[in-house]
């Protein structure tokens, strides 16, 4: 799989530069094809680590040639994003500073686990990026009480707002019922009156906690007053309004400010200013050489092998500007109905 992804993505850079290889991995679709053809279970939650893990070890000791850096991973190696995305920016020249990068990073995480509340607890996070500063995030949440995963997909052309309908895409087979979606386009009232909140004094917010326990709560809402202990948010409350957050990414960005305060702070806005959270589930929406779990037939190791050699031929050949196995296999994608 390291080798079949290496040179896939080196035709790629070859053909169109590294930062299409960012809008492409962005693209759920073109993702879940990559991941087919490198031989991993389409219906898998790990078509996503391995794909990525395939990724990064793919451009290791060669980011500067191919363009691309890839940090974090599964689990702990997840966590080591930021000190491998300094890594990487202390090793290359990168034309945006290297703390931008580790902000998108930690935001695009902070998002999809604390603003959008959907029931997936992120275990996998994956940060892209190029030379130039493009970056993309693929990252992935597990449901512990179904056993299925979900795949958030963020590229930083398109993000225009941190915490105004963000993504690329969400990738889901089941949409929840009961979302806390603060970073919809219709959550803007929310998101304001949450960060003006975070701005006052923690009693004051302590003492309409309180009374949210005696009132009768609507059955849409994710928090119900048997889960409201308001002494439990005084700390956290005391760092918001430390910090005097000046927006809703601003509040997000703070550390500590967790899912239980979001939560909070969300539930005190509908009830002081009635600006009420979304509950719209964000999430929106071949194999080459078979799957590992022999689906639709075994792992064709000859063929695979053969694949890998010819894509490795095809750039060696370019780059000594014999273009003409390039332009085969452009010809080939359009004869069979490729789309890039």
């Amino acid at each position: 799989m390291v080798a079949l992804s290496r040179e896939i993505v080196r035709i790629v850079v070859e053909e169109f530069g590294p930062g299409e290889v960012l809008s492409r991995v962005s693209d759920p679709f073109w993702f879940q094809a990559f991941g087919c053809v490198l031989g991993f279970d389409w219906h898998s939650s790990g078509v996503t680590t391995t794909t990525t893990g395939a990724l990064k070890e793919a451009v290791k000791g060669r980011e500067a040639d191919v363009g691309i850096f890839v940090a974090g991973g599964k689990g702990a190696t997840s966590r080591k994003t930021p000190s491998e995305i300094l890594g990487h920016a202390e090793s290359h020249p990168l034309a945006r500073p290297a703390n931008e990068l580790v902000y998108a990073s930690k935001l695009s995480a902070k998002v999809d686990n604390t603003a959008v509340q959907d029931g997936y607890q992120l275990y996998h996070h994956c940060f892209l990026f190029t030379a130039s500063g493009e970056w993309a995030v693929v990252q992935q949440g597990m449901n512990e009480g179904t056993g299925w995963a979900r795949r958030y997909h963020w590229l930083s052309s398109e993000v225009e707002d941190f915490v105004c309908e963000p993504h690329a895409a969400i990738c889901s087979d089941r949409r929840g019922q009961q979302v806390l979606n603060l970073v919809a386009e219709e959550s803007q009232e929310a998101r304001r009156a949450s960060a003006l909140l975070a701005a006052e004094p923690p009693d004051k917010l302590v003492r309409e906690l309180r009374r949210a326990q005696e009132l009768e709560l609507p059955a849409r809402h994710r928090i119900i007053g048997a889960d409201i202990r308001p002494e439990s948010f005084e700390r956290t409350l005391l760092k918001a309004y430390e910090s005097q957050p000046h927006s809703f990414e601003s509040l997000l960005a703070t550390p500590g400010i967790g899912p239980k305060t979001v939560r909070a702070l969300a539930l005190i806005a509908d009830l002081v200013y009635g600006a009420k959270a979304s509950v719209r589930d964000p999430a929106t929406f071949s194999f080459a050489h078979g799957g590992k779990d022999g689906i639709p037939y075994p792992v064709d190791r000859e063929t695979y092998d053969r694949s890998v050699e010819i894509l490795r031929e095809a750039v060696n050949r370019a780059k000594v500007a014999d273009r003409e196995r390039l332009k085969a296999l452009r010809r080939l994608a359009r004869y069979t109905g490729g789309g890039r």
